[in-house]
C-alpha cells in the first residue's frame, strides 16, 4: 500500500468536512518530521484559530512538458478558507491485518509534537489524542 492508495480511498470514505493531511504509517511509529513546516503552517491557517488560508489551482498540466491534459476540469481558480477542522490523518497499515485511520487535529498534532518528549508519534499516542479513528478494513 502507497499514500496514494490511502488518499483515494479516504477520498471514496471520508464524510467529514474539513483540511486533511494524509500519512501512511508501515510500522510502529510516525515522525513528526514527516508533516512538513509547510503544511502545518497551512493546516493551522486554515483551522479555527488561524487567519485563514489562500490557495491558487494550478492551470498547468500534471506533467510539466508533456501534452497531458487533466481528466476532470478544474472546478474553480482559487479559494481561501478559514475557521475549518483542519486534520492530520494517520493511518496504521499492517498487510492482510489492519487498516485503521486515526483524525488528529492539528493543534492536538503541535502539542503532542512539542510537550511528548518523543520524535515520532505512536499508534497508542494516536488513538488517546485523535478525534475520531476509523478501520479501512472493512
Amino acid at each position: 500500500m502507497k499514500e496514494s492508495n490511502f488518499q483515494s480511498e479516504f477520498s471514496k470514505r471520508n464524510t467529514l468536512a474539513g483540511v486533511f493531511e494524509l500519512k501512511l504509517c508501515k510500522g510502529s511509529s510516525l515522525p513528526f518530521s514527516s508533516v512538513a513546516e509547510h503544511q502545518e503552517e497551512a493546516l493551522l491557517a486554515a483551522s479555527w484559530k488561524g487567519e485563514g488560508l489562500f490557495h491558487k489551482i494550478s492551470d498547468s498540466p500534471i506533467f510539466s512538458g508533456h501534452k497531458t491534459r487533466f481528466t476532470r476540469s478544474k472546478p474553480f481558480d482559487c479559494f481561501f478558507i478559514r475557521k475549518y477542522p483542519a486534520y492530520i490523518v494517520i493511518m496504521w497499515w499492517v498487510p492482510r491485518k489492519k487498516k485503521r485511520a486515526y483524525y488528529i487535529h492539528i493543534h492536538k498534532w503541535m502539542a503532542l509534537k512539542e510537550n511528548s518528549g518523543r520524535k515520532s508519534i505512536t499508534e497508542k499516542m494516536a488513538e488517546e489524542h485523535c478525534s475520531l479513528w476509523e478501520d479501512y478494513s472493512k
